[in-house]
């Protein structure tokens, strides 16, 4: 049997660098590319001296880079988790999810046309189900969107579903819900860890506190994407990867107070429903299609939540 090759975009960021490793033990080749805006060469330092890995600092606005690094490359897959992911960023630059999100995918699609590479494996965003009226959220639901990182995400999507119509490629998207873990150093656990480090006294809380969302172990959102992309075999695919427990904040909040052994914790809200503009403040997503196929989650969200807050703890967060 032929080995396996495939290219892997965003590999040294915080959910990709763990599919990296899940790939390799599964015993493909994989070449990494990332552009190192938000990516960490130390998510990757393990993987020096690995025959069967190839790192390339790439940014996939360039058209002519991805299409050398993927010519000749004899690709059977591209996994697509490189993207620009800070909505709040995007309120003041309304060009960065479409260049980095929506060019950089259709150069890949591009390249990937050109090379006759069939298989595009997409980690999109539940944050394009917007403020979803239906919950959990079907992959079928057809939103309004309330995020232009949103916006480039499902217009992603719909690119590689178009592409799938003539060329060889068939797709797999991903909608995550939030993915917790090791290697994480954004987000809500990340932002508590550092703030009670600097004032152990009070916590500041955007919104009020009762926004609720599902807490996603990163080896189980790994999984659920192999799992979907071994088992689903139509042209087009589309599945919702979370956890059916959520989690508000103010119970984050308490979960990462007691991992930092604190007690009499005072909590300032900034209020409001929503932490900022395009924060949903409810995400509940229906996992019935990938739980089908035989995948559920093996992390509740309350542990993952834990474990992340502790990796946060040594890891640095308060003191980069």
């Amino acid at each position: 049997m032929n080995e396996l090759k495939a290219l892997v975009t965003g590999a040294a960021g915080f959910i990709a660098s763990h599919l990296v490793d899940r790939l390799l033990e599964e015993g493909w080749s994989v070449l990494g590319v990332d552009n190192l805006s938000e990516g960490r060469l130390e998510n990757i330092a393990h993987l020096k001296g690995n025959e069967k890995f190839g790192f390339r600092k790439l940014d996939l606005r360039d058209a002519a880079a991805v299409n050398e690094a993927v010519a000749g490359a004899g690709l059977d897959a591209v996994f697509h988790l490189a993207a620009h992911a800070n909505i709040r960023t995007s309120l003041v630059d309304h060009r960065a999810d479409l260049e980095h999100n929506l060019i950089g995918t259709l150069n890949l699609l591009e390249a990937m046309t050109r090379e006759r590479v069939r298989d595009f494996v997409f980690a999109s965003t539940s944050a394009i189900y917007g403020e979803a009226t239906l919950k959990p959220t079907p992959e079928s639901y057809m939103p309004v969107q309330t995020s232009l990182y949103g916006a480039s995400k499902i217009a992603s999507e719909a690119y590689a579903q178009a592409f799938s119509q003539f060329s060889e490629i068939s797709s797999w998207s991903y909608r995550f819900s939030n993915v917790v873990g090791e290697r994480m150093r954004r987000g809500v656990i990340h932002d508590f860890v550092r703030k009670l480090r600097e004032n152990p006294r009070e916590l500041e809380i955007l919104g009020d506190g009762k926004q609720s969302k599902e807490y996603i172990y990163v080896s189980d959102c790994v999984e659920a994407m192999l799992t979907g992309y071994r088992k689903a075999k139509e042209r087009v695919n589309a599945f919702n990867i979370a956890v059916e427990d959520n989690l508000t904040v103010d119970e984050v909040a308490d979960i990462v107070i007691g991992e930092m052994g604190l007690s009499g914790v005072r909590r300032k809200y900034t209020g409001g429903s929503r932490g900022w503009i395009g924060d949903n403040p409810v995400v509940h997503l229906s996992i019935e299609k990938l739980k089908a196929l035989g995948w559920r989650p093996r992390v509740s969200a309350r542990d993952a939540v834990a474990i992340t807050a502790r990796w946060a703890m040594a890891h640095g967060a308060g003191g980069e």
